[in-house]
């Protein structure tokens, strides 16, 4: 697999300005424990019965999808490729809240048809008309990694040129109370609860404007002591890199303790003296927040410069120069993953 694959072009809506990458110089911070995306006006894109009968997570799907598309000219990707962790919640709380007030007499079919996690990809397939390669990731922590892992294996294996990749959950308030009971979200010092809408697409030849180039992706399931260390000397003797060529290291840092524990473990041993970046503080807590990282560290790279907000060691000013990032995430101590991206060159 000597093909090379870049990332040509993402687009995010989330808690920071949508569409744009204003959260570089000028990011918005928040303290409450639960915060919405914000949308765009939908007014400007999709005309009127569109934008009536699409939930929030579709709309936010279909216009990354097309500003990513129309950046690099490709009308009909070889394949979208979706990850998501709670899929069209939000569909499905109308769906069932109906079910239960009026029976299953007067149910509206739209919900129904909308509720499900499979209904993203669908819909952009459907909307662009790709017959290509389609499936959906929901695998909580992991679904992005996952979903990006079989783009990146396929356009190595020169199966596919192109790949749309993409990121989605939203957090309705029912659900956000679900999740506080549990521990996971809501609670003092665990940062808070924002949501995803990102695309990506990657292509397996350089572009002039491509952001980054993946180098690796590898992720591994409840690994024993050295398995992290051995997987990640793989991985960077596959890219050709050494851990001195890492200019920085992104982590999913959220400040619930139970989650940040174990990258304070971990982070001293695979990474000794290197600098750690974080996102979450930025964009907050998703099953699928790792796809903002990913691209927050592609943005980095194709602007060739890290903002010091996104340093976790206080006292970094913005670095200048930036030639390799690798993003390393883990979900409850059992899903772990290593992302390595870097500058593209000819």
């Amino acid at each position: 697999m000597a093909k090379e694959v870049y990332l040509w072009a993402t687009r995010q809506i989330s808690v920071q300005s949508p569409l744009r990458e204003d959260w570089m110089d000028d990011p918005l911070y928040y303290t409450e424990p639960y915060v919405r995306s914000i949308d765009p006006d939908y007014k400007q894109y999709f005309p009127p019965n569109t934008i009536r009968r699409l939930g929030k997570i579709l709309k936010r799907a279909l216009l990354t999808s097309h500003r990513v598309m129309e950046e690099t000219g490709v009308t009909h990707p070889d394949a979208i490729i979706t990850a998501t962790g709670l899929g069209c919640v939000e569909n499905t709380e109308i769906f069932l809240d109906a079910l239960v007030r009026e029976g299953e007499a007067l149910l509206k079919p739209t919900h129904f048809m909308q509720s499900t996690h499979n209904t993203i990809s669908s819909l952009i397939a459907i909307d662009v008309h790709c017959h290509g390669y389609n499936t959906t990731y929901a695998h909580k922590g992991i679904s992005f990694e996952c979903a990006l892992l079989d783009a990146f294996l396929q356009l190595k294996n020169e199966q596919i040129a192109t790949a749309l990749v993409g990121a989605h959950d939203e957090m309705t308030p029912n659900c956000f109370v679900l999740l506080k009971r549990t521990g996971y979200l809501g609670h003092s010092g665990n940062g808070f609860s924002g949501e995803t809408a990102v695309n990506m697409l990657l292509g397996g030849q350089w572009r002039e404007n491509a952001l980054c180039r993946l180098r690796e992706v590898a992720f591994l399931y409840r690994p024993g002591k050295g398995d992290l260390q051995q997987s990640l000397e793989h991985l960077l003797q596959q890219s050709h890199c050494c851990l001195e060529d890492i200019d920085a290291v992104m982590i999913g840092n959220n400040g619930r303790e139970e989650n940040d524990r174990i990258y304070r473990e971990n982070c001293p041993i695979l990474f000794p003296g290197k600098k750690l970046l974080r996102y979450k503080h930025l964009f907050g807590e998703s099953y699928t927040a790792s796809g903002l990282g990913v691209h927050a560290a592609a943005v980095c790279l194709r602007q060739q410069r890290i903002p010091a907000h996104l340093f976790i060691n206080a006292g970094n000013g913005e670095q200048q120069g930036v030639k390799h990032i690798l993003f390393y995430n883990q979900f409850e101590n059992k899903n772990h993953s290593f992302i390595l991206l870097s500058a593209c060159g000819k």
